[in-house]
């Protein structure tokens, strides 16, 4: 049997759930210096928060809205070594305000981004061969292009998103493959040959047409990139079956988070973890193209050992519907000295 090499995957990717203050607030216990920290309050209607250490602490995109990344002082001041600091950024829907309640997802990426020319247009990138995870910025040439990613290996799902002006986010994944395209913001399907040019990335690049959304020239862009890792990561899809007794999504590992998107409808995207369901059923869901508050009305799943099993009947996870998910782990079903992991 082969085994994962990533025991602990809480040093790559963790969850944290905190409170605000409403003013300077030091979140730790991540174990890490997060390099994509994407924030978001539980029981407001309010915005899903991005920041990364390659645009800078400041710099703030919306994972719901296709608005141009602005910069705002109060919410994310600096990525420390066990988390990030807030400031006091305290109005509704900020990432502070006084005695609401936030989740925060985080993600290692390579630290301090360096330049890479693996494509035809030189990116900034900070990459973790290890975990599967890369982040990199460009500038547009308005001309068909390759981009290189840093990961070693090829990425199945890419979320990118225009910085310099309003533009909504662009997806490939490897399920729909480079013909179509998804919205992190918006919940379609489409398909163009001018987005990711007809072209399935490489284990060193990815590439972009001539679409404005990806590659005008000089307009400034940022790209998220995920591989799939065994016993870590995994990206791909699975059918539903509209029953209680739901499909079962075999990951090789108990996971932490999924992000799932129904892609034979308009049905939203939806988020998923082990923080905020610690036990089954998992319940706490969250709408990466929505500012709506958590919801708890609908039975998901069970997080078990190996992977997924849906429980729920919704047609937004388990219909008789082809879904799309990204999910990360907790655990891995059996670690690189052969021990496997325990069920919840």
């Amino acid at each position: 049997m082969s085994y994962t090499t990533i025991d602990k995957p809480s040093d790559y990717f963790n969850i944290k759930l905190y409170t605000g203050t409403g003013s300077s607030n030091s979140i730790t216990g991540i174990g890490f210096a997060p390099d994509w920290v994407w924030i978001k309050n539980r029981g407001l209607t309010a915005h899903h928060m991005l920041f990364d250490t390659v645009r800078g602490a400041t710099k703030v995109l919306y994972s719901n809205l296709n608005d141009a990344e602005t910069t705002v002082s109060g919410h994310v001041t600096s990525f420390d070594s066990d988390g990030f600091t807030l400031g006091d950024n305290s109005g509704k829907g900020s990432t502070n305000g006084n005695t609401e309640t936030y989740v925060a997802w985080n993600w290692l990426a390579g630290g301090s981004a360096s330049s890479n020319t693996d494509g035809s247009i030189t990116s900034s990138v900070s990459a973790n061969t290890t975990a599967g995870f890369s982040i990199l910025t460009w500038t547009g040439t308005g001309s068909n292009a390759t981009l290189g990613h840093g990961l070693g290996a090829t990425p199945k799902l890419i979320f990118c998103k225009r910085r310099s002006s309003t533009k909504n986010w662009i997806n490939y994944d490897a399920v729909n493959g480079a013909t179509k395209f998804t919205n992190l913001n918006d919940t379609p399907v489409g398909t163009s040959s001018s987005v990711f040019n007809n072209t399935e990335p490489t284990t060193s690049v990815f590439s972009v047409g001539t679409n404005t959304h990806v590659n005008e020239s000089s307009a400034t862009y940022v790209a998220y990139c995920f591989a799939e890792k065994q016993g870590y990561s995994k990206i791909g899809s699975y059918t539903g079956n509209s029953s209680s007794d739901g499909t079962f999504l075999y990951l090789g590992f108990k996971p932490a988070l999924a992000i799932i998107k129904d892609i034979t409808s308009t049905d939203p995207w939806h988020m998923i973890d082990n923080k905020r369901s610690p036990i089954n059923l998992v319940n706490a869901r969250l709408f990466p193209n929505s500012n709506n508050a958590e919801n708890t009305s609908a039975d998901i799943c069970d997080f078990v050992s190996n992977g997924i099993k849906f429980r729920g009947t919704n047609d937004g996870f388990n219909g008789s519907r082809n879904y799309l998910y990204y999910a990360v782990a907790e655990s891995p079903f059996v670690n690189s000295k052969g021990v496997p992991n325990n069920a919840r």
